[in-house]
């Protein structure tokens, strides 16, 4: 079910938190709910299981830390930690952790993050002086509870954040024998971007009588993004990247590439036309990539060249454009790149470069935002080494969505492909899509 906007509270005082809570909220700076806060947390609460579906950048992690840090017993009463959240990247460990000590203001609450990448003995000690709440990923969380370094019976509240993405990545098998050892009689939320078949079948085994709350909108993209598309030869990317980049003067961005052997690339090609610039992919060492966005956070760096393994989670709110350099493999990776700016309503540009061969994958992902791009052209760049002719693309009206005879809530399809040689999709993609 969708909880009715305007049904929800529009102040944290409405939702009979506790003045400790308050006063950390106002420390934080947070002065309203947001649509995800103000729905999740009276449930959450109340002790209901639930699978909050909503896109990043809307404030779900102090929707989940709100209702865990009220919920908290006194030690005194409990021994050991008794909040689980498992996170499908380092990065974003980091991240909630960060964001639970910002809401702890007030309280003595001790939440400690494990993941790979960092030596376990100083995890190991930070567990023995005593956690409330674990932030980790599952791997390392499984390799803890192996060494019996970190026991699991006392909790009694466990988070899947970003649920669809761990599975995405493999995390499955580890999520399920976590959820087999913590204690049956736990309150479980799950917060997923998207809620695939796999999600729902994790959902339906491991969770309670749940009830689902869905706070995307149809439309999957953010209103408040511009985006764009330029076609381009593969080995004019870079001159392109470089046009792109002067042109825009952009307050922060990020350049995702597929491959981690590009990402380095394009940051050593970039180091030496502009300032600022630093790479992060998972072949770097954990110390780095900790450093890289910490100066990224900062403002250190404005130009992060990256594969997509910040494509979720990372919330830095000055980010005002994402360059897709390459095309993400899965739509909803587009879907998650772009969101990294116009994060919590702010206004963002997205750019996405197309060679002339990807004409179905631009294809897709419109038909996965229900949305067209909206071509760009750089003046005074030759895009191609020899004359191509110009692809055929459908007409763009109104808010640039598909003019197909199609009616609201339909799937629209596409009736030209908007690049390729014969200007339309195989039969066989058509009817995929």
């Amino acid at each position: 079910m969708t909880e009715p906007l305007g049904s929800v509270p529009a102040k944290f005082t409405d939702l009979s938190l506790s003045d400790t809570m308050l006063a950390a909220l106002a420390a934080a700076q947070y002065l309203e709910p947001t649509p995800v806060q103000a729905g999740l947390i009276p449930k959450a609460i109340a002790g209901h299981d639930l699978m909050g579906q909503a896109r990043t950048g809307t404030g779900k992690t102090a929707a989940f830390a709100i209702p865990i840090l009220e919920r908290l017993r006194s030690r005194k009463e409990t021994h050991g930690p008794q909040a689980l959240v498992l996170v499908p990247t380092r990065e974003l460990a980091v991240q909630v952790r960060d964001e639970f000590v910002k809401l702890s203001h007030g309280r003595k609450v001790n939440t400690v993050p494990i993941y790979g990448g960092k030596p376990i003995r100083q995890q190991i000690e930070k567990l023995r002086r005593g956690a409330d709440v674990i932030v980790g990923t599952p791997g390392r969380v499984i390799d803890h509870i192996q060494r019996g370094t970190l026991v699991l019976e006392h909790i009694h509240i466990v988070v899947l954040d970003e649920a669809d993405r761990m599975l995405d990545i493999g995390f499955r098998p580890d999520i399920e024998r976590i959820l087999r050892r913590v204690p049956r009689e736990r309150q479980t939320l799950l917060l997923s971007a998207t809620v695939p078949p796999p999600v729902e079948r994790l959902a339906a085994r491991y969770m309670r009588d749940h009830e689902t709350l869905n706070f995307s909108p149809k439309e999957v993209s953010v209103d408040t993004i511009d985006q764009y598309y330029f076609t381009v030869d593969q080995h004019q990317k870079f001159d392109l990247l470089v046009k792109l980049v002067e042109r825009e003067q952009p307050r922060q961005a990020i350049i995702f590439c597929r491959t981690k052997r590009g990402t380095e690339k394009v940051n050593h090609l970039l180091g030496r036309k502009a300032q600022q610039v630093a790479c992060i992919h998972g072949d770097l060492q954990q110390r780095v990539r900790d450093r890289v966005m910490a100066q990224f956070r900062e403002g250190s760096i404005r130009y992060l060249v990256a594969t997509d393994v910040v494509g979720r989670g990372i919330d830095v709110s000055s980010i005002s454009h994402i360059i897709n350099y390459d095309l993400p493999e899965f739509c909803d990776d587009y879907v998650h790149r772009v969101g990294r700016t116009g994060r919590m309503g702010r206004e963002g540009v997205a750019y996405s470069f197309v060679t002339p061969e990807e004409g179905n994958e631009l294809t897709r992902i419109e038909i996965r935002i229900n949305r067209l791009l909206k071509r760009d052209e750089m003046a005074g760049f030759e895009a191609f080494q020899r004359p191509r002719a110009t692809p055929v693309r459908p007409a763009e009206t109104g808010e640039g969505l598909p003019t197909d005879g199609s009616t609201a809530g339909e799937t629209p399809v596409r009736k030209a492909a908007p690049l390729g040689r014969g200007g339309r999709p195989p039969r066989r993609l058509r009817r995929a899509l």
